[in-house]
């Protein structure tokens, strides 16, 4: 495995001994939200931006949480300039490692584990080429009852670019499985960390924070630039598109509305887009680009179904269910519908479909994600 450059997380460390100010940035799903932690000083990210405070005091370190649960690097790539890269951190922990995961549920005819590859490569660039060049880490949580995760996957990307990880499969996890935790202790439901297991998580970051520490008067080799991408690199790019920012994009709505009510929060994750209420109602976009996606609520409760037709290929439609029956809660849901396609012109037309009951939740069309 080649070694990791740890020049930008001794130029972090030097900073924070200077007196700061430190900007410490965590991007990824719903470990990173902190779901099932008791309260947000509990999650690992605020746990491990305690280790900075604590261990430079005077540096005044912020901590800025871009964790949504239920979203993958796809996602990530397209909104880290809006939700982190704006705030200039000097430092960005990132983790999409278990919403990542090859699945069977993928929508298309894509190879799940080439297209998380390619967006999480995507992200990367993004999160290295931004001003201030932050530090990155990779983090790869698990889930605990099998020891699935995107690790390998992600570390073949992280590698490419000479980055460092911290892996909760490689310590945490093997910990468990020689009996010196019980999954009980750790996680509820096998997958979110509880108190303790966040905290655990935690000191796995300080631990490797520290090893950087014990080689700050190391001499550093230069900086080496970005290689050449691994993947076709489709995502690095990757921007939404909503009611309030629809950029070049043409929209014209046919019973759709737009929703421009204010959003309060990084979580408030439902407005901003486009809402069918009533069969029949339609929404057409006129965009260009090669690789394109729909992003759409998922509700427990009874919610519309639309109809999605792209390029008037009428032969082949695909349905968008807004339901979510039996689900852990409302899901911000992804789903592409165009990957490395022509570069257009594209048409893209929604229309809510009859059934689901006067009672149902409208159709809410949150943001299409548009990559050149």
């Amino acid at each position: 495995m080649p070694q990791p450059s740890l020049a930008r997380w001794k130029r972090c460390l030097r900073k924070a001994a200077a007196g700061g100010p430190l900007t410490l940035g965590f991007l990824g799903g719903s470990i990173t939200q902190g779901s099932l932690a008791s309260a947000p000083g509990n999650t690992y990210a605020a746990q491990t931006a305690g280790w900075w405070r604590a261990r430079f005091p005077k540096a005044g370190v912020r901590m800025l949480n871009a964790g949504i649960g239920g979203t993958s690097s796809h996602f990530g790539a397209a909104r880290a300039a809006e939700d982190l890269l704006a705030f200039s951190p000097d430092a960005v922990v990132v983790d999409f490692s278990v919403n990542d995961e090859v699945n069977d549920y993928f929508p298309q005819a894509v190879d799940s584990a080439d297209f998380f590859k390619e967006t999480y490569e995507g992200l990367l660039r993004r999160l290295l080429t931004a001003p201030g060049a932050p530090a990155v880490l990779l983090l790869n949580n698990v889930y605990y009852d099998t020891g699935k995760s995107a690790q390998d996957l992600h570390n073949a990307v992280g590698d490419h670019y000479a980055l460092p990880h911290v892996s909760v499969r490689d310590t945490i996890w093997q910990r468990m499985r020689a009996g010196q935790y019980t999954r009980a202790q750790l996680t509820p439901d096998g997958l979110h960390p509880n108190d303790f297991g966040h905290g655990l998580i935690a000191a796995e970051l300080a631990a490797f924070f520290e090893g950087v520490l014990a080689r700050i008067d190391e001499p550093d080799p230069p900086e080496p630039p970005l290689p050449a991408p691994l993947t076709p690199n489709g995502y690095e790019h990757a921007r939404r598109i909503t009611a309030l920012h629809p950029g070049q994009c043409g929209i014209r709505l046919a019973g759709f509305a737009a929703d421009a009510r204010n959003k309060e929060g990084l979580l408030d994750l439902f407005k901003n887009g486009w809402l069918g209420r009533q069969p029949g109602d339609a929404i057409e976009f006129a965009l260009e680009g090669r690789c394109l996606a729909v992003q759409y609520k998922k509700a427990v409760a009874p919610a519309r179904r639309a109809r999605l037709v792209l390029d008037g290929d009428e032969a082949h439609p695909r349905i968008l269910d807004g339901h979510f029956p039996n689900g852990w809660g409302d899901w911000l849901y992804l789903e592409p519908v165009l990957h490395h396609g022509a570069p257009g012109p594209h048409t893209l037309r929604l229309e809510v479909l009859p059934g689901g009951g006067e009672d149902s939740e409208p159709f809410c069309l949150v943001s299409l994600i548009l990559a050149p």
